[in-house]
């Protein structure tokens, strides 16, 4: 984080990002937000913004068109994200990760916790670049390190960071079956 020059708070470790395998929606999971002055935090939310109405709980929200200068903008470490696609009766996986670093973030905006429900957060997307067209219509706004601060700043245009990553950044490992992946 110091690298990024993204401070953290001296009570904070690595012991703050337990490792998940899979994190699902409705699962707490961690979040780095701003704390202050140059400072970012780990922060433990609920995936997914309650139900609106008959509807699901929100997890995705589209980035196009959208202006997040007056959101709370956080990031989704991640070693890696899934893109499922179904053939015939059979389910297939795509884990996609970094082609050359270990982690990655997901732009994402959070709310706070309201009427007794934990502060919670959605990752936003984009139309899909050539790594992940092949699988899904969308794709979520990964993030390099080096853009981590810009989004947490909003210091770079919107345009450039909520885009698509170019051809040939992500790694795509497929496994089929109807259970969860885990370690490929």
């Amino acid at each position: 984080m110091q690298d990024l020059a993204l401070g953290m708070p001296t009570n904070q470790t690595e012991l703050d990002m337990p490792p998940a395998d899979h994190i699902k929606v409705g699962d707490m999971a961690p979040v780095i937000r701003p704390a202050g002055d140059n400072i970012v935090e780990l922060a433990q939310m609920k995936f997914g913004f309650p139900p609106i109405g008959k509807r699901g709980p929100v997890f995705n929200v589209r980035s196009q068109g959208r202006h997040f200068s007056d959101c709370h903008r956080c990031l989704v470490p991640a070693s890696a994200f899934f893109e499922p696609t179904k053939k015939k009766d059979q389910k297939i996986k795509h884990r996609l990760t970094f082609v050359d670093a270990t982690l990655m973030a997901i732009a994402a905006i959070w709310r706070p916790s309201r009427k007794g429900q934990p502060s919670a957060f959605a990752m936003l997307t984009t139309e899909p670049g050539s790594d992940v067209e092949p699988f899904h219509n969308r794709q979520l706004v990964v993030l390099r390190p080096r853009d981590w601060k810009a989004w947490i700043d909003l210091d770079k245009p919107e345009e450039e960071l909520l885009r698509p990553l170019p051809g040939g950044s992500l790694k795509v490992e497929t496994a089929r079956g109807n259970g969860p992946i885990g370690k490929l």
